[in-house]
């Protein structure tokens, strides 16, 4: 099976994100997709620590100690960006203030519900951060994930299993696998990056998707 890498699911999101949107972008791969943002739009990243006006992930040797994201990554920052205190960058993320959210998940249900802040397990360490205030807050919430758990479970869920951060919230999924929306009928797949069909990808995930599909190339 044909798997997109971390850096090409940013890259694919990265192309759905329209001129003069506010966005946060959450820990792990959602933080690639600053890397790879149309030059030709204006795109205000917020990080819930503090930062609106982010840039990109920092080179090597011209890391700025002062200058990080959430997921305590060295970052840039673009011509007049601004700083302030957590409590004002939560009041931006439960206002209403921020289009669109790029967060990673450990399941996503097909009404949309979204579950990243704990798994059932006995030693996992819950880490909710501010994924209830943008799953609450933001206008448009997108998940980053591989389609598959590294035991073979299907991450896109009839019911989510494990505890929810918000209900009812994602409106569009970006795997590894492919990429789908969450519609009042179920879930839509738009797009497939592999050689299987709709019906071969709604027995792997075990539920009925809807078809969709276009033409997807992959370009590294």
């Amino acid at each position: 099976m044909m798997r997109l890498s971390r850096h090409q699911i940013a890259a694919r999101v990265a192309k759905d994100i329209p001129d003069g949107a506010y966005v946060n972008l959450g820990i792990g791969v959602p933080t690639l997709v600053a890397d790879y943002l149309p030059e030709d739009r204006e795109i205000i990243l917020h990080t819930e620590n503090g930062m609106l006006g982010m840039g990109g992930a920092a080179l090597p040797g011209q890391e700025d100690a002062d200058l990080t994201n959430a997921g305590k990554v060295y970052v840039t920052e673009e011509i007049g960006a601004s700083y302030f205190h957590h409590a004002d960058s939560f009041a931006m993320m439960r206002g209403g203030h921020i289009d669109f959210c790029v967060m990673g998940a450990y399941q996503v249900s097909a009404r949309g519900d979204l579950a990243n802040w704990r798994t059932n397990s006995t030693t996992s360490i819950p880490g909710v951060g501010g994924a209830m205030d943008l799953a609450a807050g933001a206008k448009h919430v997108y998940v980053v994930m591989d389609l598959f758990s590294k035991t073979g479970e299907s991450k896109l869920v009839q019911n989510c299993s494990y505890p929810l951060t918000g209900a009812e919230c994602v409106e569009r999924i970006y795997t590894d696998v492919a990429v789908f929306d969450v519609i009042p009928a179920g879930v839509r797949i738009l797009e497939i990056f592999d050689d299987l069909d709709a019906g071969q990808l709604s027995t792997l995930v075990g539920f009925t998707l809807i078809d969709a599909t276009t033409s997807a190339t992959v370009r590294n």
